[in-house]
């Protein structure tokens, strides 16, 4: 059966022994995803000479497509099955990455891969954000919550690391034929994954238990009355967190199309411009270690509204003070604040839910309207001012203030209940 039937593992042993085999699953989306995305926007510059307001159209669109389709990837693995998600998800993914290969040299055919490597991947990280949460009491949860970032986070932050060295290496192609490779042994790693879980889980039928608690009719009075606050307030930085971290990625998805400019500012090749330019990835993981050990920030709103502040000042400096050791510090806070912020989205969304693929869909779709809306404000502000310097930061950065006006209501919102 599927993870998504809700059965006991066999055993712990087991249970770890495929969580490690969920958790390889992610890492290598994480190196195969950042190379390829990351590296994509020199290839579109140097080979079809793309300027910003082109580069910022493409994430969008990559965002686009992810923000409406990640919700049905979560639920098709809830409903098929997440092993079912998965092979179909690295399989497009796959595919999509050699048509970029194959199919004519044209920039159409390069936004064609893009879509098509997009609409494979939703139905990736939902699953996986699932698998390594299902079957978990709360402190489990909490504990591979703080185990998945850390490791995705790993990948994606080599991936852009050595990913300029390896683009330089074995040229603007290997951003298809790597990614494509590992999307492949990640194929055959499901199918035997799911081949273990078959065997292991054959004669377990007991029913997993509820991470939610149980059910307030069975409560006292009193317990019920503290279920109910402590479920509220759960309820509410679920949705402060599911408004913060679409404007991450709002902020994400600006800078990564324009380290092609930023690295024309400093005169960095592409192996130096993946050094300067993985500072907030390695930041950010190190933000995924430290509030993975050290719990007191769940459910504190002081800290989501200071990673948020931090988030809209240091991306302003990255791109408006043209100093090389400013952008590299401002990339250390804008790190650290991204790390809290997505953390608190997926930790919130994975805690007390027994829908794990639904809410990791619901997570996805919602940063992927980051994805979107970022990259769209940016070029729109390029588009109709291309006489100003640096408007599309300031357009962008205009965008996360709204957002911070917004996770102001909401927590208003919140205590008035």
């Amino acid at each position: 059966k599927s993870p998504a039937a809700r059965h006991y593992p066999a055993s712990p042993m087991t249970r770890r022994k495929l969580k490690l085999g969920y958790l390889t699953l992610a890492g290598l989306n994480a190196f195969a995803t950042g190379y390829y995305f990351t590296y994509l926007f020199f290839h579109l510059a140097s080979a079809f000479h793309f300027s910003n307001l082109e580069n910022l159209a493409v994430a969008a669109t990559n965002g686009f497509v992810y923000c409406v389709v990640a919700w049905y990837g979560g639920r098709f693995g809830q409903t098929h099955g997440y092993f079912n998600g998965l092979k179909l998800g690295f399989a497009v993914m796959g595919l999509g990455l050699l048509s970029g290969i194959l199919l004519p040299s044209g920039a159409a055919g390069q936004i064609v891969t893009v879509i098509a490597w997009t609409l494979g991947m939703c139905f990736t990280w939902p699953t996986l954000e699932a698998l390594v949460t299902e079957d978990e009491d709360r402190v489990g949860v909490t504990r591979m919550v703080g185990i998945y970032n850390v490791v995705w986070a790993s990948g994606s932050g080599l991936a852009t690391f050595l990913g300029g060295l390896l683009y330089e290496r074995w040229g603007a192609r290997s951003i298809f034929w790597l990614p494509a490779g590992i999307h492949g042994i990640q194929v055959a790693l499901t199918f035997w994954l799911e081949r273990r879980y078959a065997i292991e889980h054959r004669n377990a039928t007991a029913p997993s238990p509820s991470v939610s608690g149980p059910a307030l009719s069975d409560l006292t009075p009193t317990e019920a009355e503290a279920a109910h606050l402590s479920r509220t307030v759960a309820q509410s930085f679920q949705r402060m967190a599911w408004l913060t971290n679409p404007f991450a990625y709002i902020a994400i998805s600006t800078v990564v199309p324009l380290i092609p400019a930023l690295a024309r500012r400093y005169d960095l090749t592409p192996m130096y411009a993946g050094f300067f330019c993985s500072v907030w990835l390695f930041a950010r993981l190190g933000a995924f270690v430290l509030h993975w050990r050290w719990t007191q920030w769940h459910y504190h709103f002081g800290w989501l509204l200071c990673a948020y502040v931090t988030l809209v000042l240091s991306f302003a400096a990255i791109f408006l003070v043209p100093q090389l050791w400013v952008a590299m510090l401002a990339q250390a806070f804008f790190g650290w604040a991204i790390g809290l912020i997505y953390y608190s989205s997926l930790f919130y969304s994975m805690d007390a839910t027994d829908t794990k693929g639904v809410q990791g869909g619901i997570h996805e779709s919602a940063l992927g309207f980051g994805v979107f809306a970022g990259p769209a404000v940016g070029a729109v502000a390029l588009r109709f001012f291309p006489g100003l310097a640096n408007m599309s930061t300031w357009a962008v950065s205009g965008l996360l203030l709204v957002g911070l006006a917004g996770l102001f209501w909401l927590r208003q919102k919140g205590r008035s209940r």
